[in-house]
């Protein structure tokens, strides 16, 4: 790490204790990939990258960009040393039990009054009490972080690797009201930080979680107008409501309708003038004000081109435009699906607009298609996400009512490496409980794939296990785990 670059004290923490020589575990080697020609194998310890120590996926590829690379390994306990040219662009065809191998995963030290982690039950997913701030996660997935527990050797690193662009929640920039909001007296000004990392080029996308009475009004203003000056460097501002569960203890209560449409209507003020001093709209409001207040999505343009979905900024958006090219493929062709039929079932949220799709859909193509809002009461009804779903609850609202031939869910109620639910359940777990097959959706073109037959995500009760290649299509990978500490 450089040595001259400054890093103003007050942005770190102390340095952790490091093990001696982390290694990451290899997994899988793709056929055909640098990794199988120079004789890497599922199982190696990568110890080492062009005599670099690696602590993680990100070390593995900075230091692997020459077009000789060395590669050590700690094989049946010896070391190895393998080693080829590596053709420009040519991936190393790696996969690691897990992205990072210095420790499994940085905790937050931060207690804000809304964390989902402090709202969460006992005897839930495990990996649903970690409570992950990590910096390196925010590069290679987008998680958002705080950056309150960086230290000195953080930050150079980001600079001196270009970890760009990192997603961070900001919240306020008022030092004070965000100090509230973190419940950390000692989190530093995040504009400080912001500013330090413009200067060094690295791009941001930043959010903030509005909490009434704490963070809103005002202190929202504030909060988009300051993150506006770091433009271009700072990309975006989601504002996203607070998540809320029946077991927080701080007071805290979820945004009202008329609290969200005040949200709507000041930031598409705001976006008006971005427009017309920056080009884009630079602050946008999340799907779920809109859904809360029945008012239409934006249209795709009005996202500027950005990929925030994984924050909940456009995924509604993405839906619709996917049943337009739906209806576009319907009208050309004859077959009609009559004498199919299927139970839809999401969140309390987006039931209404998938309603209003399954209606269209079903007198375009003669399906018959229910659409079920599953209700969550383990978390409580104030959560209406499909992706914060319990199949526990699918499985009680869905028994007694008639299913049709298959009940579709939503995919995202399965976001995780292993393909589980929240409360640690399977599709095909439901199938048996409902005896019916299950299939998982994103959208109105999986819905037709699964009536017509050729879906993959698709579990059946009679079904001994889950096949390893609808894992795969899942998008479910070992190597995203995170382990909570023992």
């Amino acid at each position: 790490m450089s040595s001259t670059l400054f890093v103003p004290p007050e942005f770190c923490i102390p340095e952790r204790p490091r093990p001696q020589e982390p290694a990451g575990l290899v997994l899988r080697v793709e056929p055909g990939s640098w990794g199988e020609r120079v004789g890497v194998r599922p199982g190696d310890l990568l110890l080492r990258v062009n005599g670099h120590p690696v602590e993680d996926v990100i070390d593995v590829h900075f230091y692997a960009v020459e077009d000789h690379v060395a590669i050590e390994v700690l094989r049946d306990g010896g070391r190895r040393i393998l080693a080829g040219l590596r053709r420009e662009g040519e991936p190393l065809g790696l996969t690691f039990a897990h992205p990072t191998f210095d420790i499994d995963i940085r905790r937050c030290n931060n207690l804000c009054t809304f964390c989902f982690v402090l709202q969460t039950p006992k005897g839930m997913r495990r990996t649903l009490y970690i409570k992950d701030d990590d910096y390196r996660y925010s590069f290679l997935y987008g998680h958002f972080v705080t950056l309150t527990n960086l230290t000195e050797r953080d930050w150079r690193r980001i600079v001196e690797q270009r970890l760009s662009p990192l997603y961070i929640s900001v919240h306020a920039t008022d030092p004070e009201v965000r100090r509230q909001v973190l419940r950390n007296p000692r989190a530093p000004d995040i504009m400080a930080q912001l500013r330090w990392l413009a200067d060094h080029g690295i791009e941001m996308h930043t959010q903030i979680v509005v909490t009434p009475g704490l963070n809103d009004g005002a202190h929202l203003e504030r909060s988009v107008f300051d993150l506006a000056t770091l433009w271009p460097h700072v990309r975006s501002v989601s504002v996203v409501p607070v998540g809320i569960t029946r077991f927080q203890r701080y007071g805290v209560r979820p945004n009202t309708i008329e609290e969200a449409q005040q949200v709507l209507r000041a930031v598409h003020a705001w976006q008006r003038v971005f427009r017309r001093r920056l080009g884009v709209r630079f602050v946008y409001a999340t799907d779920e004000w809109y859904l809360l207040t029945g008012r239409p999505v934006p249209s795709k343009a009005a996202y500027d081109g950005l990929r925030l979905q994984e924050n909940g900024l456009g995924m509604v958006r993405d839906f619709l435009e996917d049943y337009r090219r739906v209806k576009q493929a319907l009208r050309r062709r004859r077959k009609t699906l009559r004498g199919r039929c299927a139970t839809l079932a999401t969140g309390a949220l987006f039931a209404p607009v998938l309603a209003r799709v399954a209606r269209d859909f079903s007198g375009r193509t003669g399906a018959a298609l229910e659409v079920v809002p599953v209700a969550n009461t383990r978390l409580g009804e104030t959560i209406t996400v499909a992706g914060l779903l319990m199949a526990e609850d699918v499985i009680a609202q869905l028994s007694a009512r008639p299913l049709g031939d298959v009940v579709v869910l939503p995919r995202i109620m399965f976001d995780h490496p292993e393909g589980v639910s929240l409360d640690d359940r399977t599709p095909l777990d439901i199938a048996r409980a409902l005896g019916r097959p299950v299939a998982l959706a994103d959208a109105m073109g999986d819905v037709l794939d699964v009536l017509e037959g050729r879906a993959r995500l698709v579990f059946h009760p009679d079904q001994e296990s889950i096949p390893i290649e609808v894992m795969r299509a899942g998008g479910w990978s070992l190597e995203k785990t995170l382990q909570p500490a023992s």
